[in-house]
């Protein structure tokens, strides 16, 4: 484990060094014509190096149960390893959806001890949907892990977001970065330019991934002060922020806000001491 001496000169690494993944091009603000759901970074900017094993680095790898049957899932998913339990979880995604398999998504996503756990089962029960799946994200908006939080806007999103938009805007005061930009991207989807105010705020905002999606968003926001605080951006300290400011002032606002879709590029966005496990899983 890194010490608090190590770990606050990589976070000014970071900030004074960017990652080359993190270059626009690549970055999930960028490429607006893609209106799939499945559209809002979970992935994590403050990982400590060096603390997953190769057991928990393979927990993402499905291909050993991928032939195993539903009930040796759920089996699995209840009884088994850490390890297993994840990867249950994920592969359950994918199978037909039933009474049983929600039940025990349902169950490791709020009672599971290990964070990942929660975090895979409340994202594989996205692709069941239903009301089950939305009153688990609820209860996980209050999860003590931020990208079990973090998924389950992403959840709220994708199976309702007009039912939840109360439950999505309680989590843009959360106190990670990952939920407050979840929070926007799906409330921006909603109210479209009435999100203004919000979005300046949040180009202000310490995490260098809330602002470059603020900055993204602003693109769609007729105004002069969205267009002001833009050119203001394109002088950050961040990089990434930089130049989607500039991106963002040669949009045309109507057609960016039809078009917006938030969309990911699931394997884009690594920073140093990342892994897929670490990440998020496929959305």
């Amino acid at each position: 484990m890194t010490g608090c001496h190590d770990d606050d000169e990589f976070e000014k690494h970071l900030e004074e060094d960017p990652d080359p993944q993190l270059d626009p091009e690549r970055s999930p603000g960028l490429h607006t014509d893609i209106e799939a759901l499945e559209d809002i970074e979970v992935s994590r900017e403050d990982v400590t190096i060096g603390e997953a094993t190769p057991e928990e680095l393979a927990a993402s790898d499905t291909e050993p149960v991928d032939d195993d049957a539903v009930a040796s899932l759920l089996s699995d998913i209840e009884h088994g390893e850490k390890t297993d339990r994840r990867r249950a979880a994920l592969e359950l995604k994918d199978r037909a959806t039933t009474d049983e398999i929600v039940a025990a998504l349902a169950r490791a996503a709020t009672t599971d001890d290990d964070s990942d756990v929660r975090q895979f089962a409340v994202e594989a029960l996205t692709a069941h949907g239903g009301e089950r799946a939305a009153a688990v994200a609820v209860e996980l908006l209050n999860d003590p892990d931020p990208w079990v939080r973090a998924e389950a806007v992403v959840t709220l999103d994708n199976v309702d977001r007009e039912a939840h938009e109360d439950d999505i805007a309680a989590a843009i005061d959360d106190d990670h970065h990952a939920v407050r930009r979840n929070a926007a991207i799906s409330l921006f989807k909603l109210r479209g330019e009435a999100m203004a105010n919000l979005l300046l705020e949040q180009s202000r905002d310490d995490s260098e991934r809330v602002r470059e999606w603020a900055a993204h968003m602003l693109g769609g926001v007729d105004e002069d002060r969205a267009r002001e605080r833009l050119r203001e951006l394109t002088d950050d300290p961040a990089t990434v922020v930089r130049q989607t400011a500039e991106r963002s002032l040669d949009v045309d606002p109507g057609r960016f806000r039809r078009q917006f879709g938030g969309a990911l590029e699931n394997d884009a966005r690594l920073l140093p001491g990342e892994d897929r496990l670490n990440r998020m899983p496929d959305l």
